[in-house]
């Protein structure tokens, strides 16, 4: 039985609590969130077990720890209601639970993996994108209520083409107070289509694989290149069924006897990639998708029904195609849209 740490990181100090290997509380105290700072505590320490949580610095201090000859463990505090739910909670309390959990069931801390540090520098640049998409967004918002609020309207077109085309229909007494923010929509606009073309790049010079998953209709190279440094391990998951509970797009459960509502997803894992599996779901069932398999069988999930209904089958369809291009991805097959119209074929 190794000394057990359970580590509560904060953003300049962490707090600690090494159990000893009997389960009694050897020592607590805090420790600078830096490099040194961890070396100079942990570094000389006998390989332990270090349980912490997810949070903004667990990647890199983990890999920290790592390297100095330690265990650790990532938890899921979604997991954690003994920790959330604590009427008496705090920094200390939360390391030292951390820690006895670990050294009662590892499995209590529903583990999770951190991505590798190059995978996290890539993935870097997607969320970057993803920030200037939702800073032009808020901008075209508002200049389009704006306009909207003083009895005109501006023409219908893509944010792309947004700063081009809004200005001739600008009113003349709103044109000091929007002309610089068409401006500011135009430069994230470049901005935007560098990262664009550098998505591209990753995905072709660094991800090769990623282009597998592009068979499918509707499935970019952003979607692609974000799923493969999502789960970065394509052998993480024993069955790709999996993937659609890690990505939270599974229904919660509340069975008890006899009852067992129909709940909303779980929303768990990444949300920026669940974000884009549901575009691409849109896309797939929308007017624009391409007939196949998935397509049918989203349509008829969503049938002639409620707004609710239709929710329901977009989320079902981004856990198809999580699912499906998991599949791709471990098998490298070429993508057929109707394969079991194409096995009927053969066997006749």
């Amino acid at each position: 039985m190794k000394e057990t740490v359970g580590l509560d990181l904060g953003d300049k100090e962490s707090t600690f609590v090494i159990l000893g290997k009997e389960g009694d509380v050897r020592e607590t105290g805090k420790v600078a969130t830096s490099c040194p700072g961890l070396r100079k505590r942990f570094g000389r320490m006998e390989g332990a077990l270090i349980a912490l949580e997810v949070g903004t610095h667990s990647g890199w201090v983990s890999r920290q720890l790592r390297q100095m000859g330690h265990e650790v463990i990532v938890a899921n505090p979604r997991q954690l209601s003994l920790i959330t739910r604590s009427l008496k909670k705090n920094d200390r309390n939360d390391a030292e639970t951390l820690a006895r959990l670990a050294r009662a069931d590892i499995g209590l801390l529903s583990p999770v993996e951190q991505r590798g540090e190059r995978a996290q520098e890539h993935l870097a640049i997607v969320q970057a994108r993803a920030r200037l998409v939702e800073a032009r967004t808020a901008l075209v918002n508002h200049v389009r209520g704006t306009v909207k609020a003083h009895g005109e309207r501006l023409p219908s077109c893509s944010a792309a083409a947004f700063a081009r085309k809004a200005e001739e229909g600008i009113p003349q007494g709103l044109r000091v107070a929007l002309l610089p923010l068409l401006e500011a929509i135009g430069w994230h606009t470049l901005q935007i289509q560098r990262y664009d073309r550098e998505v591209e790049r990753l995905g072709k010079e660094e991800y090769p694989e990623s282009g597998a998953l592009r068979q499918v209709v509707g499935v970019g190279a952003l979607t692609a290149l974000t799923y493969v440094l999502t789960l970065e391990e394509k052998g993480r998951f024993a069955k790709s069924r999996q993937v659609g509970a890690y990505l939270g797009l599974v229904p919660r459960q509340q069975q008890s006897g006899e009852r067992n509502p129909q709940l909303r997803i779980t929303h768990a894992g990444d949300r920026y990639l669940r974000t884009l599996l549901v575009q691409c779901a849109h896309y797939i069932i929308g007017p624009f998708g391409k007939d196949c398999r998935l397509r049918a069988w989203g349509l008829k999930l969503a049938g002639e029904g409620s707004g609710n209904q239709k929710k329901r089958a977009l989320a079902a369809v981004a856990r198809k195609l999580a699912v499906l291009l998991h599949r791709l991805w471990v098998n490298g097959e070429v993508y057929e849209p109707f394969y079991q119209r194409k096995e009927a074929a053969v066997a006749a």
